[in-house]
């Protein structure tokens, strides 16, 4: 019997957040299993939804101030304050997130991190001593430039001219003054969670994998990269601290790089759910469940690599729990994620995206519902263990017919 459920799922990217999937998801469960106990864990990433989390989790409260968004307009930005009172949770997709970039002005060589920047300066102003920056959902692609440009270190070309925001720029990048740089850095601990599967250069770097997805066509990403690989050598040479990789360390292509640009500050880029899930205690939630419900916008031969359902599936197979997958989209590999027992896409039949990320919410719940209703069936079937072969006499033959 399946008395209790848990709900334990990402956000689906400019549709639903972490919080209105596990929703959804529920409503599904209790049309075909009204009675059973649900357990609502929507999980964070780094990026949409990081900071509201953390802050309800931990009793915290967030800090809404306006703050230079992606294009260079003025957003309602806002970080959080955990109830520590020790910790800011500086969420990078409030500021310079893809869904604050219109659709017609994604260009990854334009858009900027500089709002990052202004919310940790915030964040200093409230007298933390630990900062926590959340990577995701991103819409940049500069290496943290604007961000280190908003906490006052100087970007100067061959002339000595102060660079324009965007990655693009930096490949006209020629020193990195760093002696404005705010002061109170080094008195706090900044920590970034972030996908350790992300770096900065190379052909698995951040512009050659996300930058399509930001709108950059192949001359773009090969413009982003050239910027990227300058960057991190004069970044190196100007900034860093010793023994820094800001080219392929673990986690330096986070957020379009802004894993690096923090980095060569002397932040510590760590895995982001060793990070973010000890706050929402979920390993002892999954241990009391009967099955896992997961969800994330696509599943595919990328989920592995730091995605939610793939880290849900891991940790709740430690307990030996049935993990069942949804996902907007099931691409090559779906099938194969570790620790997933079964999937399933919400789309019933092909329709445009814009009508999919509309009725993103109704079509979770159906498809939620469609996916138990399977499980409970095949609960009830016998089990048969060995083939039953009917006995042949006399000189009768078993027919050659197929």
């Amino acid at each position: 019997m399946l008395t209790r459920v848990v709900v334990a799922p990402s956000g689906f990217k400019e549709s639903l957040s972490a919080e209105a999937a596990a929703d959804a998801i529920a409503a599904g469960v209790r049309r075909v299993l009204p009675d059973a106990e649900l357990d609502l864990v929507p999980l964070v990433d780094g990026g949409e939804g990081t900071a509201v989390a953390l802050a309800a989790a931990t009793g915290g409260r967030l800090v809404t101030v306006p703050a230079t968004g992606p294009v260079g307009e003025t957003v309602g930005a806002h970080f959080a304050l955990l109830g520590s009172g020790d910790t800011a949770v500086v969420e990078m997709a409030a500021v310079a997130g893809l869904s604050l970039v219109p659709r017609d002005l994604r260009d990854p060589g334009a858009t900027t991190t500089y709002g990052v920047g202004e919310l940790i300066r915030s964040a200093l102003d409230r007298g933390v001593r630990r900062i926590l920056v959340g990577c995701g959902d991103s819409g940049t692609s500069d290496g943290g430039a604007g961000a280190l440009q908003a906490l006052g270190a100087r970007l100067l070309d061959e002339r000595g001219e102060e660079l324009p925001v965007g990655g693009r720029e930096l490949t006209r990048l020629h020193r990195v003054d760093p002696r404005g740089l705010d002061t109170r850095l080094a008195d706090v601990e900044l920590l970034v969670a972030c996908n350790p599967y992300n770096v900065l250069c190379g052909e698995r770097g951040v512009a050659r994998v996300f930058g399509p997805q930001k709108g950059a066509t192949p001359e773009q990403v090969e413009q982003l990269s050239a910027g990227l690989e300058n960057w991190a050598f004069v970044l190196t040479r100007d900034v860093a601290v010793p023994d820094t990789n800001l080219r392929y360390g673990p986690g330096t292509g986070a957020s379009g790089g802004l894993g690096a640009g923090l980095a060569a500050l002397g932040a510590r880029l760590l895995p982001r759910f060793d990070v973010l899930l000890d706050h929402l205690d979920l390993d002892a939630r999954l241990a009391r469940a009967d099955l896992v419900v997961t969800a994330e916008g696509a599943l595919d031969h990328q989920t592995p690599r730091g995605k939610v359902p793939a880290e849900v599936a891991r940790r709740a197979k430690l307990y030996g729990r049935p993990v069942l997958a949804l996902a907007g989209t099931l691409g090559e590999g779906a099938h194969e994620v570790p620790g997933v027992d079964a999937c399933h896409g919400i789309l019933p039949a092909p329709m445009e995206l814009a009508e999919a990320l509309l009725r993103a919410s109704e079509l979770l719940t159906d498809a939620t519902e469609r996916a138990l209703r399977m499980i409970v069936l095949g609960t009830r079937l016998p089990l048969v263990s060995e083939p039953v072969q009917a006995e042949v006499s006399g000189t009768q033959r078993p027919s050659s017919v197929r």
